[in-house]
Parts: structure tokens; sequence; C-alpha cells
């Protein structure tokens, strides 16, 4: 800590907390929270320097990315997760991530020679890309996710689509996250990319704020991801 320049060391933490997924308006209620211990989403809003109008929101999204907790009473009041849980969870998901692209290393030194992956960028192109593989699954969809209310907001009619016509989804995700009926969900911390694979023909990897993505149509490497994402099942 370098305490004789407060300013710049309370930046660090800024920049840093954003590297971590938060937003401007996220990083500085949660630090707000910090100093204060609890508060209702008014107070954090001034201490945080926030508009009013977006605090529940912002709040509501640190809750859903496991930064703070709230209290079910009125008015709702809100804290920050326990430090020690946070710091845990945070080098769990660091670590899931090189696992994951060690893992993805590892396919394209086995095949010897590149396997065609599309890159695509912004979030809009990625989400478009998760409905078009959800309106093509055929037989089953298996979706790894710390993100699903997300999915689950913007593209409920294309799951609800392939659930009538009989495919299987499964969903693995966060404990906080809430998942359409009718399909079978695991609950798993410690998630940070989102992982989909349709049919074991089509596999996609996205970043943790859904702003990039890889995909491919190769079924061998549909199926290496496939087998990672079981592994997350059938680990306890």
């Amino acid at each position: 800590m370098n305490l004789e320049d407060p300013m710049e060391e309370y930046q660090n933490i800024v920049n840093a907390l954003q590297k971590l997924g938060l937003s401007v308006y996220e990083t500085r209620a949660f630090l707000a929270l910090i100093i204060l211990g609890v508060g209702s989403a008014e107070t954090i809003a001034e201490n945080a320097r926030i508009p009013r109008t977006s605090a529940y929101k912002v709040l509501e999204s640190l809750e859903e990315k496991g930064f703070v907790i709230s209290s079910k009473g009125r008015p709702k009041m809100y804290k920050p997760e326990d430090l020690d849980i946070l710091k845990e969870r945070i080098i769990g998901e660091i670590e899931e991530l090189f696992e994951k692209l060690q893992f993805v290393e590892d396919i394209f030194k086995d095949k010897g020679e590149p396997q065609l992956v599309y890159t695509i960028y912004g979030k809009e192109k990625v989400m478009k890309k998760i409905a078009e593989m959800i309106d093509s699954a055929e037989n089953e969809i298996i979706i790894s996710t710390p993100r699903m209310f997300e999915i689950r907001k913007i593209l409920a009619k294309n799951i609800e689509r392939a659930i009538n016509r009989g495919v299987r989804i499964v969903v693995v995700t966060t404990p906080n996250q809430r998942v359409p009926e009718s399909v079978i969900v695991y609950r798993r911390n410690g998630l940070i990319a989102t992982d989909i694979v349709c049919d074991n023909k089509r596999a996609f990897l996205a970043a943790p704020e859904l702003n990039a993505c890889g995909y491919t149509d190769n079924p061998a490497l549909a199926s290496h991801l496939r087998h990672f994402i079981d592994l997350l099942i059938e680990k306890e």
C-alpha cells in the first residue's frame, strides 16, 4: 500500500477491480460498501457518487457477481461479501480460466495443425451467436456460465422454443443464478467463462463479460469442450 499517495493507491484498486469485470459504478459502490460496512442503496449511492436511479441496478449486478450480499427487509440493506471468501472465489476463477487456456492449447498441440475457430467481438454479436446455437440445436444444449441471468433475460424466447421442440438443456451455473424451468441444472462456484456445446458438434467459449468469444463447428473440438464441462459437473 502506498500510504504517501492515497489517491494513487485508490486508483490502483479501482483499476484492479475493473480488470475483474466491474464497471465504474460497480467499483465505486463496492468500495463505498467496504468503507461503510453496510448500507442502503440510497446511502451507498451518496457515498459512491453514483446516480440514485442507478443504485439498485448496480447493487443487483454486484450481488449477481458475488461481491455483495443483500438483506430481505425494507429498506433492503447491502454489505460486502467476506473478503476472504471473495479472494478464494476469484483465485479459483482465475485458476479455472488458465486450466481452460491450457486445455485449448493442448487440443491444438494434439491436432498438430490449426483448427478453424471463429473469433467474434462485441457483446451484441456474441449474444446473437448464442441465439443461433440455441435455435439450431436438435438434441442437446450444454451451457456452463456464471452469467445465466443475462442469457436468460435476453434469450428467454430462444430457450423456450428449444425446450418446446424437445431439446435437452443442461445448465451449469453459480448458486445465485435463476434458470428456466424444465432444464437440468448443476450449481458450481468459481465459474468465470461461458462455455456452450450443442449436439456435440458446435462449441463456444466466451470472455467473462460476453464481449468476445471463440466459436467452432469442429465436432472434435466440441467433444473436447463437452468433456471438460462433464468433469465440471462431476466435480464436488
